[in-house]
């Protein structure tokens, strides 16, 4: 799992008190030396050179980290695992506001399993599939985050893409967080950002079957064409997209459904309501998250490209050069 804007989500307090007594470029300095100072108080306790990645997991104020080649991927805290984790990964549970009856999940990616343990706690009879590429990932998340197999959760090691078009199985949601690593940073694997993958991906969902995707971005701002991209690309396929955009860090998480029937938030929040209501959704912050409701168009949909297996340049769209 990545939290984009990573820096921001967990020094967002700190910042508020040193914009009153430091000049806002040396906050901005002081905010990316920040890992780097504080490695003294680290404790590392993984790490490795993977096929994909550098990782590392280490320990520091209570909290443990999954690091890709420097980054933040994962959060969690010691003390309690269903928390500390990034606030994006919580919208993976938006999904039951149009279907209050999931009983099938594939996660694309594993990271550090924020999403699959809290399915595995709240939703006990939900079957999870997780397909992660990097084996030593997933030998990182069951050693160092409490990833445990179980009848009720499966992991896969495979490509997302190949896993799909291998698979038989049909899903009433589709989670999707992978992310790889190229000579920009942090990337979306390009084929899973077409829209021939959302044709096979709908084409595993139920009749009500739901896709969420974690996107780093902002709908205005920071690679709003990229949003505007994967908006209209999910929207050729898709009757209706939805997005949930992250208080707390640069994350989007879009939401298509296979349903024609169209949401609002005033719809939103009632079904909310009886998801709360009725115990089927019991995570404490699941009414605040639907305050991050929106349903109109990004406004860089309409300039965006539309990605395809032949033209999908997602690198040039996280350089903000499309």
């Amino acid at each position: 799992m990545r939290a984009g804007n990573f820096l921001l989500a967990r020094f967002v307090q700190q910042r508020t008190t040193m914009k009153k007594i430091i000049p806002r470029r040396t906050i901005g300095l002081l905010i990316l030396l920040t890992p780097f100072l504080s490695s003294a108080q680290r404790v590392v306790q993984f790490e490795r050179i993977s096929a994909y990645h550098h990782i590392q997991v280490y320990d520091e104020n209570n909290v443990r980290t999954l690091s890709f080649n420097g980054s933040w991927e994962t959060t969690m805290s010691l003390t309690n695992p269903l928390t500390g984790h990034f606030e994006y990964t919580e919208y993976f549970q938006m999904p039951w506001l149009w279907n209050h009856n999931i009983r099938s999940v594939l996660m694309e990616g594993l990271g550090g399993g924020s999403t699959p343990r809290a399915y595995q706690h709240y939703y006990t009879n939900v079957m999870v599939d997780v397909v992660e590429i990097d084996p030593v990932v997933v030998e990182v998340a069951k050693k160092y985050f409490t990833v445990t197999e179980s009848p009720t959760l499966k992991i896969h090691i495979n490509d997302g893409r190949v896993f799909l078009r291998q698979t038989t199985n049909i899903y009433d949601v589709i989670l999707m967080d992978a992310y790889s690593t190229t000579r920009y940073g942090s990337s979306l694997p390009r084929q899973l950002t077409t829209k021939e993958f959302f044709v096979l991906a709908s084409q595993h969902l139920s009749t009500n079957g739901i896709l969420a995707y974690n996107v780093i971005g902002q709908i205005k701002g920071t690679r709003a064409t990229l949003i505007g991209a994967m908006y209209r690309t999910m929207s050729e396929v898709f009757p209706h997209v939805y997005m949930f955009p992250a208080v707390e860090s640069q994350n989007v998480v879009f939401v298509a459904t296979k349903s024609a029937e169209p949401f609002n938030y005033t719809r939103a929040a009632a079904e909310a309501y009886n998801l709360i209501d009725s115990g089927t959704v019991t995570l404490p912050t699941f009414s605040l998250r639907v305050k991050s409701f929106v349903d109109q168009t990004p406004p860089t949909a309409d300039t965006s490209p539309l990605l395809t297996d032949d033209y999908a340049p997602i690198e040039s769209l996280l350089q903000g050069t499309q």
